[in-house]
Formats: structure tokens, C-alpha cells, sequence
């Protein structure tokens, strides 16, 4: 009873039995047809042979061929092509030697085959690279996409397991039936990419839509496109929250040390800004060192420059105190002209030294990059790596001067100057070493700002003024104050920075401060308790 069966579903059960079979075969290898249109013709039907062959030929050969091809190794003649390297001939389809005709010419490439085997190469990398250059080859993909690839698309497909490869083939594949002549294809596209919102997902929907003709198609181009913009819009909100909190903690770490210098000293420096240039300075001497005497650590430079510029700081800030500044204690205006004049000197001493011209500093490989928390959000280590520093230096200060001796001492000369030295406090030794910490905290902002930005001798200027006005705003000697002022000056500096322009947005700023010191003169946070000086 089985024959009968077994007669019927011969043909099918065979059928099924080859396909199998030759799914599990390779792709037929590089032919010499394809070798000599890929060599010699006119551009398209050269560019149609690649096409073939990166889709059906083997690619280890392909690839060898077309590198060979670009290279300008690669000559034709008596109805082959060969790869000539070094004189010696090679035969494209075996990589056997043969010999070279004596007729044979040179292979000859524009800069449109060039791109185009470029692109090719990229197309190999699909079946024969890492991970990682699969990754890059698809991405490749969708910015050249057109319906011609898509026989390459769909075989890519159909092997690639890696997830994010698979997302972006499909997304190249989407973008390739955008350019197809089936209206519903395209329709179906629009559909498709609207469901993964990425800038080129957008810059894709836009061209198509300023080209399209069908008014179907444009209605659902202009659907898929706002769709898109919703979902971007949350990313371009969050980037500009996160340059916000970036700015907020480089201007935190640079009021740090005003908000000791000024708000529990009472000085007005107008050096301070050229005590954070000296610390990026001496960030970019440490670098040197390294360069020249420890090339096998130079990525571990940047952890020998952060006490190098704070000392650095600390140092001059000290020697700044002790010879000039404590004759001018209680006499603002003299003090505030005395530090200008200091910071001209500065920037006239670097200037000397280093020169006018900006100079370098590199980031060290674990800063470079990014995370990529949204198709277009990126957020870079380097500015991650100084928000936590901003916020470990916050934690030190506020130890150093809530728990330790010293910053009792600060404290206790801040409030009461007689009582304390009546107590046998030596209040001009704590005003040498509170200046020379608000001080090395400006070398380690001035470290920070070296990983972000330009350093020269005109760095300081930029930041002081911003920074004097996060310390009155925040609170003369608060650091919580400093901090919320910081934070809340940078983001809002930033988001209206998107509406009304980067000057705009510094002078509303500045009519906010205005405008809250007027109502608040103590700031945010008002200095508890009483002094016998008031």
C-alpha cells in the first residue's frame, strides 16, 4: 500500500532533496567572463559585472580581484583578464601563475569605478569580515542603497545572524525599495522605515519625498517622515539636556574654587581664570613628558596631570597670596585691580613661554568615543568621564571643608576673624592654604577643559565671568548653591540657545541673574549665622 504513495511523492521528495542539497553548496566561484567585463568595457557595463559578481561570485576572489583592480594591477588581453604584480602574472579565477600576452593592456579606472569598487569591497565585507566591519559595510549599504542591490540585500540577509547587522541590512533594504518603480513597494518602505527613526532614516524619507511624483506615495512619505520626527525629537531633547549638565559641571568645577576664594575669603580674583590656563598648561607639559619619556603609558597620562595641574596652581595661587594679596585683605576695589593686573602678567608669561598659538592636548583612548544611547544620541566618554570628575572633585571639597581641621579652620576665620586668632588659629597661614586650595581646584578645571577644548593663553577669560555668576547666584560661600547655580545656568543656557542663538541666550541669562539677585540678594541659599564683624 505504500508503493502507490511512495510513486506519487517521488517527483516532490526529490525536488526537495536537490534544493537542499544545492542551498548547502557554495556560491559558484569568480568566472573569467566576469573578470574581463569587470576589466574592460564601457563604465556601466563594467559596474553591472561587479554588481554580478559581488552577488554571486565567490568573495574571497572578488575581492582579491577588485583590490588588484584598484590598485592598477590588473591587465586584459586575448579574451582574459590577468592580476600583474611585481611582472609576474596571475590568473583571477585559479590564483595559479600563468603568462602574461605579449598584447595585454592595462585595466583602466575614473574616479566613478573607483567609487564604485569601493562600494563593492564594502558589499564583500559582508560575507568575509568581523563583526565589526560587517556592522560598517551594511551602514555603507544604506547610504548607497538603490533597487540594484537588493539581490545583494537579500542574500546578505539571509545568512547574517548578528542582530544590529541584521537591523541595519533591513533598514538598507527598506531604503533600496524606495527607489523602487512599484508604487506599493515604496509605500511599503515608507511604512517600514518610519518604524526605525534614525537622522538617515529622515534624510532618506525627505529625498525620496522632494522627488516622488504619485500623491499616495507622498502622503505616506509625509506620514513615515513625521512619525520619524517624533520619535528624534526625544533624542534632540535629551542631547541638549546632556550639554547642558556637560557645561554645568565644567562652569561647577571652575566656580569650586571661586566659591572658596571669594565666597569664605571675600577676594575678588580676576587671575582665576589664569589659574585654570596654568593647569591646562600643565596638562599639556605632562603629555609631553610622556610622549618623549613613556610612550608605552602615554594613555595614562591624563591620571599624572590632575595632581600635576593642581599643584601647579596651588603653587602660584600661593605664592599670589602671600605677595600680594594679604596686604589688600579688606579693600575689594584693590583687589580686584591688583588680580587683573596678574592675570595680564600671566597671560603675557605664557604667551613667552608656549607662544601665542593654541597648543594640543589629546584625549587618551579611553575618553575617545562614545555611548550611543539613541539612533541620534551619542554621549561622549570624555564629557562623561568630567561630569563624574566635576562631581568627585564637589565631593572632596565639601569633605575638606566640613570634616577636616583645615576646613574648620577656614570656616571659623570666615565667620569670626578676631575670635579665631584669639583662639590661636594662625589665620594668615589658613588664608594662604584656603587660597592655594580654591587655586588647585581651578588647575583641575583647567585639566578638565583641556579633554573638551582649545587651550591658550586667552582659556580663563571665556569662563571667569560665567563663574563669578554662578557664585553669587548660588550663594556667597555655599557650595550646594554653587552647585544648583552651575547646573541650572548650564542647561538653561543651552535650551535657549536652540531658540534664540548663543548671544541671545548669554544676555537672557544674564537679565535672569539680574533679575533674581534683585528679588534674592543672598542667592539661592543664604550663609547661616551670625558674624561680630556685621
Amino acid at each position: 500500500m505504500f508503493l502507490p504513495l511512495l510513486r506519487l511523492i517521488r517527483p516532490w521528495l526529490g525536488a526537495a532533496i536537490a534544493a537542499a542539497a544545492m542551498s548547502q553548496l557554495p556560491a559558484h566561484a569568480l568566472t573569467a567572463e566576469q573578470a574581463l567585463a569587470m576589466a574592460d568595457g564601457d563604465n556601466n557595463s563594467r559596474i553591472a559585472a561587479m554588481q554580478d559578481a559581488v552577488a554571486h561570485g565567490d568573495a574571497a576572489r572578488v575581492a582579491q580581484f577588485l583590490n588588484a583592480l584598484r590598485d592598477g594591477e590588473v591587465q586584459h588581453g586575448e579574451g582574459r583578464a590577468f592580476i600583474v604584480r611585481g611582472g609576474a602574472a596571475i590568473d583571477p579565477v585559479s590564483g595559479t601563475a600563468t603568462s602574461l600576452p605579449a598584447a595585454a593592456e592595462d585595466a583602466r579606472t575614473n574616479n566613478r569605478l573607483r567609487r564604485e569598487i569601493a562600494n563593492a569591497l564594502a558589499e564583500l565585507n559582508l560575507w568575509v569580515g568581523t563583526d565589526s566591519e560587517r556592522l560598517e559595510a551594511a551602514r555603507a549599504m544604506l547610504k548607497g542603497a538603490n533597487p540594484d542591490r537588493l539581490a545583494t540585500l537579500e542574500k546578505a540577509l539571509a545568512q547574517e545572524k548578528h542582530e544590529a547587522v541584521r537591523a541595519e541590512l533591513e533598514l538598507a533594504r527598506s531604503a533600496a525599495l524606495l527607489g523602487s518603480a512599484d508604487a506599493a513597494q515604496r509605500m511599503a518602505a515608507a511604512v517600514q522605515l518610519a518604524q526605525k527613526a534614525s537622522p538617515q532614516t529622515r534624510l532618506l524619507l525627505n529625498e525620496q519625498l522632494s522627488s516622488e511624483q504619485d500623491d499616495k506615495v507622498k502622503a505616506a512619505l509625509k506620514r513615515a517622515l513625521a512619525e520619524v520626527e517624533d520619535k528624534l525629537a526625544w533624542g534632540e531633547r535629551l542631547g541638549v539636556a546632556f550639554t547642558g549638565v556637560s557645561l554645568g559641571s565644567i562652569l561647577l568645577l571652575v566656580a569650586l574654587g571661586l566659591a572658596i576664594t571669594y565666597g569664605l575669603m571675600g577676594v575678588i580674583n580676576m587671575a582665576h581664570g589664569e589659574l585654570m590656563m596654568i593647569g591646562a598648561y600643565a596638562t599639556f607639559v605632562v603629555q609631553g613628558v610622556f610622549r618623549s619619556y613613556l610612550p608605552d603609558f602615554f594613555d595614562w597620562y591624563l591620571l599624572a596631570a590632575v595632581p600635576v595641574a593642581f599643584m601647579a596652581s596651588a603653587l602660584v595661587g600661593a605664592v599670589l597670596e602671600r605677595g600680594v594679596l594679604r596686604f589688600l585683605y579688606g579693600r575689594p576695589l584693590e583687589t580686584l585691580l591688583a588680580t587683573w593686573g596678574i592675570s595680564l602678567v600671566l597671560m603675557q608669561l605664557v604667551r613667552s613661554v608656549f607662544g601665542a598659538q593654541n597648543v594640543a592636548v589629546e584625549n587618551p583612548v579611553w575618553m575617545s568615543g562614545g555611548w550611543q544611547v539613541l539612533p541620534n544620541l551619542t554621549l561622549p566618554f570624555n564629557r562623561l568621564i568630567i561630569i563624574a570628575f566635576a562631581f568627585a572633585v564637589l565631593a572632596g571639597v565639601a569633605y575638606i571643608i566640613a570634616r577636616t581641621r583645615m576646613g574648620l579652620f577656614v570656616r571659623g576665620v570666615t565667620q569670626n576673624r578676631p575670635i579665631a586668632s584669639c583662639m590661636g588659629v594662625n589665620t594668615a597661614r589658613v588664608d594662604t592654604m584656603a587660597f592655594a586650595l580654591g587655586s588647585g581646584i581651578a588647575g583641575l578645571a583647567g585639566c578638565a577643559l583641556s579633554q573638551v577644548g582649545n587651550v591658550g593663553p586667552d582659556l580663563g577669560q571665556s569662563y571667569i565671568v560665567d563663574s563669578f555668576m554662578v557664585v553669587v547666584l548660588g550663594g556667597v560661600g555655599q557650595l550646594a548653591g554653587t552647585v544648583y547655580a552651575a547646573l541650572g545656568l548650564g542647561i538653561l543656557n543651552k535650551f535657549l540657545e536652540g531658540w534664540t542663538g548663543a548671544v541671545l541666550a548669554k544676555i537672557a541669562v544674564l537679565v535672569f541673574i539680574i533679575a533674581f539677585i534683585q528679588k534674592r540678594p543672598q542667592g539661592i541659599f543664604a550663609m547661616k549665622g551670625r558674624s561680630a564683624e556685621t
